[in-house]
Formats: structure tokens, C-alpha cells, sequence
């Protein structure tokens, strides 16, 4: 999917290992300029535990398992990361989960991001709801959900959790 401003790649299975080896082979296959990339051990763990298996497995969604990557078209450059943790539950909601490689902070990548993949999200039939959440002190991130008119609905001592709501004739509800 793309924008004016980015494009929007979910990851094959043979791109994921690409992207766990950062050794320049995905960035060459995507034709974008190498990046170095440290990849959290959390991170890590998930394509592990998670991404790496459900992308395998014929009867999970690719589109809702996969790592999807946020390029600058001009700048021909990876600057984030985007997934959904899995298809939708029963009640139509699906969990995003993002970052922005550090030097791409603070110039509205992943505002844009979210918001076009949110939408992409609402025009599946069976998502009526998006979910996030936050540490309780990344204010960063907070911002960009937000910008996208999430909503706040539930809060612990380190975390924030989100909402954002289809709303049927719009694509979202704005805050």
C-alpha cells in the first residue's frame, strides 16, 4: 500500500529471515539504501515465538501475521515497523504494534503509518475495532495514536491501552 509519502510492504516469509539476518539483503531486495538495524531482543523473540510461525502456517492470515515495513519513497529508506498481533478476534478487533528506526523519529512517519494502515484495516469485513497500547511514559507514541483518533480506555501503572473505532459511512472516528 502506499501513500504519497510512503510505501507500506507486508514481508514474505523469506524477507522476515532477510530482516533478522540485517545484512543488507532485504534492503537490496526492496531496492532501498542499506540500513543498519538492531533488532530488540523482543523483537526477536516475537518472529520467533510468533511472526515467523503464523506467517508459515496456511490458515492465519499472512496480511494480519506479518512485519510490515515503512519506506520513504524519496528517500528510498526503511524508517519503521508496523504489524498486527493476528487476525481479528470475535469481536472484529485486531492489535497493532509499531517503531520508527531512531533516526526517522519525529517527522511523522509513523503517524502516517498507522492511520493508512488503520484504514487498510476498516475495509477487512470482519475488523471493526483497532487496539494499541503504550508504556505509560512514551508520550511519542501516544501522540501519533492520537493523531489517528484513538482513544484511551484503559490504564495501569506502565501501560496505556488504545481503541480506535470504525465508525459504519466513515472510515474512523476522529478524535
Amino acid at each position: 500500500m502506499e501513500t504519497d509519502r510512503l510505501r507500506i510492504v507486508p514481508l514474505t516469509h523469506n524477507q522476515l529471515i532477510n530482516y533478522l539476518q540485517a545484512d543488507g539483503s532485504l534492503e537490496e531486495e526492496l531496492e532501498v539504501e542499506p540500513l543498519k538495524r538492531k533488532i530488540s531482543l523482543e523483537l526477536i523473540e516475537a518472529f520467533e515465538k510468533v511472526i515467523l510461525p503464523a506467517v508459515g502456517n496456511p490458515t492465519c492470515n499472512y496480511l494480519f501475521s506479518t512485519l510490515w515495513t515503512v519506506i520513504d519513497k524519496e528517500r528510498k529508506a526503511m524508517v519503521g515497523d508496523i504489524c498486527f498481533k493476528g487476525d481479528a478476534n470475535p469481536d472484529g478487533e485486531v492489535e497493532i504494534g509499531y517503531g520508527t528506526y531512531p533516526q526517522f523519529q519525529k517527522q511523522g512517519y509513523m503517524t502516517e503509518a498507522v492511520g493508512t494502515l488503520c484504514q487498510w484495516a476498516f475495509d477487512q469485513t470482519r475488523v471493526a475495532c483497532v487496539l494499541a497500547n503504550t508504556h505509560s511514559t512514551n508520550i511519542a507514541s501516544q501522540r501519533i495514536l492520537l493523531k489517528n483518533g484513538f482513544k484511551p480506555f484503559f490504564e495501569t501503572p506502565n501501560k496505556v491501552y488504545w481503541r480506535l473505532q470504525k465508525v459504519e459511512g466513515l472510515a474512523v472516528e476522529r478524535a
